[in-house]
C-alpha cells in the first residue's frame, strides 16, 4: 500500500487524508508546523474574523455542519468545525503537530522529506497542502522600525493586543481590513484606514439559523451553489449579471454613506471583480463615524508616532495593523522541493507557477499539490475545489497500489494545459487591476478561469494517459 505524506492541517489536508481513509488507505500523515490543526482558521483570529464564503458551502459536502449558528459564521465556528472533522473523521491518530517539512527531495523512487528538528521521513506519494494564503504580505514602508507603537498583520494577530483607546492605523480595505474595522470601531479612540483601491461591496445577506435538518441542509447548499454561479457569470462578463451586482453595490454606497465626499472616495475606480467582491453590511457605516478617517492618499512614510501621507498630514498612531493579504504566488515557500534529476520548483517555476490541473507538475512525480496553481476562485468555496483535488488523489493512489510506475504529469500534457489556463485568463477581468491573484511578471497564477463545475467535471476521473509511463 502506497505511503502518503501531507503537508498542512488545513481543510484542504484534512480532505485529502479523510478520503484515503474512506478509500481504505491507511498509512499516510498529515503533517503540521504548529501546534494545533486549522491553517488560515488558526492563523486569522482578529475582531471581526468570520467567513466571507456561505456556511453551505464552507464544509465538506461529506461532513455538512448542521452548528453553523448563522449564514456568514464566526472563526470560533469555523475552528471548531475543523477540529471535530479531523476527531469524527479519525484523522487525529494521523496527526504530527509542530512538525514543519524544510525540504523534499525525489530520490530513488520517493519523497525523502527533512523535517526542522533534523530529523526525517519516506513516503510514495507527496502532498502540499499549504494553500494559497499561508504567507502573509507586509509591504516595505520607509521608517517602519521607527515605529514606537505596536505592528502587527492580520494573520497572527496578537492576543494581548488592546485596542481600547488606542489610536489604531489599518492599512488596507480588503476581505479582513473590513471585518476588523468595524468589530473595533468604538472601543478604539480612533481609526485611521489607509485606502489604495475602493473595493466593490454587495450588501450581506446573514442571517441566523435554526436548528437545520439534512434537508434544509441540503436545499441550502443547492441554494448557495445557484448563487455562486451567478456570481460567477457577473465576474466573467455576463452583462445582465454584472448589470444587477454593479447596481446593487452602487445603491448600498448611496444608502450608507450620505457625505457625497465619502461617497467618492469609496467608488470604486476598477472594474467589478477585477479584485474581490466583498460581503459586507458594516464597513461603509464604520468609515462615517466621526471617529473613523478614510486616507486615500499614498503613504509616504512611518514615524515615530504615527504614518505619513503624501499630503504632509501626519496622521498619529499608537498601533499599526496591516491588512495586506498575503504573498498568495509564492507557492510552497519556504519548503525546497526538488525532483527527478536534482531540478527544484523554483527552476520549473522560473516563467510563473503552473500545475496540470492544478496539482502535478512534470518532473515531480507522485507529488499532487492541494490548492495549487489556478485553483483559486473569487466567487465560490475552494472547499469545492479541494474536495475534488482530494478525490483525484485518491484515484492516484489507489492506481499506485496496482503496482503502476510513478506518476509524473507528461511535459507535453501540463504544457497544453497551461497554454488553455493562460489564453483564458489573458482574457479575463483579473489583468484589469493590480491584484493579489498575479506574479510581478503579470502571470495569473491563482485564479481557475472558470466555474467550480468546470473544474470538479475535468478532475472527476484521473486519466492514465495523463502520464508518462
Amino acid at each position: 500500500m502506497p505511503s502518503v505524506a501531507v503537508i498542512g492541517a488545513g481543510l484542504g489536508g484534512i480532505a485529502v487524508a479523510a478520503l484515503l481513509r474512506h478509500a481504505g488507505f491507511t498509512d499516510f500523515v498529515l503533517l503540521e508546523r504548529a501546534a494545533e490543526i486549522g491553517g488560515v482558521w488558526r492563523d486569522n483570529r482578529y475582531p471581526g474574523c468570520a467567513c466571507d464564503v456561505p456556511a453551505p458551502l464552507y464544509s465538506y459536502s461529506f461532513f455538512p455542519n448542521p452548528h453553523w449558528s448563522r449564514r456568514f459564521p464566526p472563526h470560533d465556528e469555523i475552528l471548531a468545525y475543523v477540529r471535530r472533522c479531523a476527531t469524527e473523521l479519525g484523522i487525529t491518530p494521523h496527526l504530527r503537530l509542530n512538525t514543519e517539512v524544510t525540504s523534499a527531495r525525489w530520490e530513488s523512487g520517493r519523497w525523502h522529506l527533512l523535517l526542522s528538528d533534523g530529523s526525517s521521513l519516506v513516503a510514495d506519494v507527496l502532498v502540499p497542502a499549504v494553500g494559497q494564503l499561508s504567507k502573509p504580505a507586509v509591504p516595505v514602508l520607509p521608517g517602519a522600525d521607527t515605529f514606537a507603537g505596536r505592528q502587527l498583520h492580520t494573520t497572527g494577530w496578537d492576543d494581548t493586543v488592546t485596542v481600547t483607546g488606542r489610536r489604531v492605523a489599518v492599512i488596507g480595505t480588503g476581505a479582513s481590513a473590513i471585518q476588523l474595522v468595524p468589530a473595533i470601531a468604538g472601543d478604539a479612540a480612533h481609526i485611521t484606514v489607509f485606502q489604495r483601491t475602493a473595493p466593490w461591496l454587495i450588501p450581506k445577506p446573514d442571517r441566523r439559523y435554526g436548528h437545520p435538518s439534512p434537508w434544509t441542509m441540503r436545499l441550502a447548499r443547492a441554494g448557495t451553489l445557484l448563487l455562486a454561479w451567478f456570481a460567477t457569470r457577473a465576474i466573467t462578463g455576463d452583462p445582465v449579471a454584472r448589470t444587477l451586482v454593479t447596481t446593487l453595490s452602487t445603491l448600498q454606497r448611496h444608502w450608507q454613506i450620505r457625505d457625497p465626499a465619502l461617497r467618492a472616495q469609496v467608488t470604486p475606480t476598477i472594474p467589478l471583480g477585477c479584485k474581490r467582491t466583498l460581503f459586507t453590511n458594516a464597513w461603509l457605516p464604520a468609515l462615517a463615524r466621526p471617529d473613523v478617517t478614510l486616507v486615500t492618499d499614498t503613504i509616504t512614510a512611518v514615524e515615530p508616532h504615527g504614518i505619513r501621507a503624501a499630503d504632509g498630514t501626519l496622521h498619529e498612531a499608537d498601533t499599526i495593523v496591516y491588512g495586506t493579504g498575503f504573498t498568495a504566488t509564492d507557492f510552497l515557500a519556504p519548503i525546497t522541493v526538488t525532483g527527478r534529476n536534482g531540478i527544484t520548483l523554483p527552476d520549473t517555476w522560473r516563467n510563473g507557477p503552473h500545475a496540470h490541473l492544478g496539482m502535478t507538475v512534470p518532473g515531480f512525480p507522485n507529488m499532487f499539490l492541494i490548492y495549487g496553481p489556478n485553483t483559486n476562485t473569487g466567487t465560490t468555496s475552494v472547499i469545492l475545489f479541494q474536495e475534488a483535488q482530494a478525490r483525484y488523489i485518491v484515484q492516484a493512489v489507489r492506481l499506485l497500489a496496482t503496482g503502476a510506475a510513478p506518476l509524473a504529469v507528461s511535459p507535453t500534457r501540463a504544457a497544453a494545459h497551461d497554454a488553455e489556463m493562460q489564453h483564458r485568463l489573458s482574457t479575463s477581468i483579473w489583468t484589469a487591476c493590480h491584484n493579489w491573484y498575479t506574479t510581478p511578471t503579470g502571470r495569473i497564477a491563482t485564479n481557475w478561469p472558470g466555474s467550480a463545475t468546470e473544474y470538479i467535471h475535468r478532475t472527476a476521473r484521473l486519466n492514465p494517459a495523463d502520464f508518462d509511463q
